[in-house]
């Protein structure tokens, strides 16, 4: 008779390799690297979203200055762009017909137009994005007979930091954009 007493298998040693995970220190070097990537990146991108705005600010004014042409000569009437700072200290631009100061901006998207004169087209800058137009000592007339502007004119849209595109009208209603400002990919200097 055989018998074979069983013995009790044993446990195999654990080896730290078999585990899978990170460790606390691990993973707190891996966040404090993370969080020093991060700090040199929001910077950046606080620039970049800056210049964005800026450049759709400027690309939607000439877009209305096209708009404020095409309307002058469709409808065979002159059409105005004026310029201004509004009361709270922002700027807006207002298309219009009527006289040159026919129409004024007041402010929260409201303008106020003497009589025989009417809001086409009513843009407010500023605010939150801090981007401001600069006022033009006369509105720019897009005349329908002649298909001409007068005055020429140079729209300056400049951001908080200084940063700024202008948008050149010329006696055709042509824009030409350029800027003051170095770095900016595609827009000749001015």
């Amino acid at each position: 008779m055989n018998c074979h007493s069983e013995q009790p298998t044993q446990a195999p040693a654990l080896n730290r390799g078999q585990y899978r995970g990170l460790t606390l220190i691990e993973t707190m070097c891996v966040l404090a690297i993370v969080a020093v990537l991060l700090g040199g990146a929001l910077p950046m991108m606080h620039v970049l979203h800056t210049r964005q705005v800026l450049q759709a600010s400027a690309a939607l004014l000439e877009t209305d200055i096209q708009f404020a042409k095409s309307e002058a000569t469709t409808g065979r009437r002159p059409v105005r762009l004026s310029v201004q700072a509004t009361p709270a200290g922002t700027s807006c631009y207002v298309i219009h017909t009527g006289a040159a100061h026919a129409c004024r901006c007041q402010g929260a998207g409201q303008t106020q137009c003497d009589a025989g004169a009417s809001v086409l087209r009513l843009v407010e800058l500023g605010g939150p994005t801090g981007i401001t137009l600069a006022p033009l000592q006369r509105s720019i007339l897009f005349d329908a007979g002649k298909g001409t502007v007068t005055p020429t004119a140079t729209l300056r849209v400049v951001d908080r930091d200084g940063q700024a595109i202008h948008q050149i009208v010329n006696i055709m209603g042509r824009v030409r954009s350029c800027t003051p400002t170095q770095g900016f990919a595609g827009l000749k200097p001015c």
